[in-house]
This record gives structure tokens, sequence and C-alpha cells, in this order.
């Protein structure tokens, strides 16, 4: 199930958005100020992000850089050409003026995620590939052989290289593949991971960040 997370001060529209995806299979968390926006996604990495821009603590235009690998549609009342050019060209993949067509908002937000790194048929971070399509992992040319929650883990912490991975917010995002995996058999399967890996290679790829969990090095 894909995450979108709604950032937006309007109760009206935050509650509207929330009925609506969900009942379009998705799973939605919400924010209503910039700063809060900016809490909620130091804590959980969702698949979208729809920004409103006239923001309460924080405007969505301070919030933008502060999202990474993250897809964002804006939803803004700002209906100019030169907010829209200067939005897109800070990183947003979208702009849908307000009021909007919900229709035409869920066609965006499919195309969106169609394109997100976690519809790639593969991801590359330093000598690692991962085929999606057939869940399958190499080290170079050697195919390493994974399970199916070893393959969900280093595929989330490929995806957000160098960044810090807490353990929940790992287990949040690897639970639709892997809904056994517990905070405990984590750790197992972690450790499993970076055995298979150093099996074909010297690099330490997955390092534990003490007291708050696993990240993927670039260096």
């Amino acid at each position: 199930m894909k995450t979108i997370c709604v950032i937006d001060d309007d109760v009206y529209i935050s509650d509207m958005l929330n009925e609506v995806l969900t009942k379009n299979g998705y799973r939605v968390i919400r924010a209503y100020s910039g700063t809060e926006a900016v809490m909620l996604l130091s804590e959980q990495t969702p698949d979208l992000i729809l920004l409103d821009l006239m923001l309460p603590g924080m405007t969505g235009e301070q919030v933008m850089p502060r999202i990474k690998n993250v897809p964002v549609i804006v939803i803004s009342a700002k209906g100019d050409v030169e907010s829209k050019v200067d939005l897109l060209l800070s990183g947003a993949v979208d702009y849908v003026s307000k009021p909007f067509d919900i229709r035409e908002l869920l066609a965006r937000i499919t195309a969106a995620l169609r394109g997100s790194p976690d519809n790639k048929e593969r991801i590359t971070a330093k000598d690692i590939t991962l085929d999606c399509d057939k869940r399958c992992a190499y080290v170079g040319e050697t195919e390493i052989k994974l399970t199916r929650t070893e393959f969900a883990i280093l595929k989330y912490l490929m995806i957000n290289s160098g960044q810090a991975i807490s353990k929940s917010r790992l287990l949040d995002r690897i639970s639709a593949d892997t809904p056994d995996c517990t905070e405990e058999s984590l750790k197992i399967h972690v450790s499993n991971l970076r055995k298979k890996l150093r099996d074909v290679s010297d690099t330490e790829y997955i390092k534990t960040v003490w007291g708050i969990g696993f990240i993927f090095t670039e260096s």
C-alpha cells in the first residue's frame, strides 16, 4: 500500500483528500503546518507528498528543500506561471492549482508514483544493483541470493542512501512486503544481509547508527 502525505492547513481539504485517497487504496498521513510536516517527514518517508504552499510555521517553499527522494505534487491557490515554474525547478514533479478536480489529481498522483524510486525496475547504489521486477540483487556482476525480507530492507536503505533510517521507520516501510518482520527479527535479517554482502565484497555497505537504526553508506 502506497503512503501519501497530505500537508495542508485547510482542515476541509485535508479531510476530503484523506477520505478520497483512502477509498482509492492509499494510506494517508497528514500535517497541518510546515513545521509539523518537517517533524513528520523526519520520522516517516511517504511515497508521495501533496504540499500546500501557504502554511503556518514554515511555508511550502521552505519545506521543499528539506524533502529528499520523495515526489512532491504542489497544490496551491497560487496559480501564476512564475510560482509554478519556480516550484517545478526546485524539485516538485507537478503543480495543481486550487480549486482542483479530484479525478485529475488522482490521475496526476498515479503518474507521479509511476516514476518514483519504488517503481523503478532497477535501483543502483555504489556497486550494488537491484532488479526490482525479478527481485534479484547483484554486487558488481555477482548475484546475491536474498530472502524477500532482506531484499525489502536493502531496497529501502538504498533508496534512502546516506540517510540514517530508524528501525521503526524501516519496519513501517517494508511492512507490506514483510508483514511478519518484527524489531527483534529485523536485527537478524540485517545481520544476515550484511554477511551475504561481505561474502562477495570487502565493503561495509550497511552500518548501524547507534540509538537510531541503519544507514546505507555512500562513501
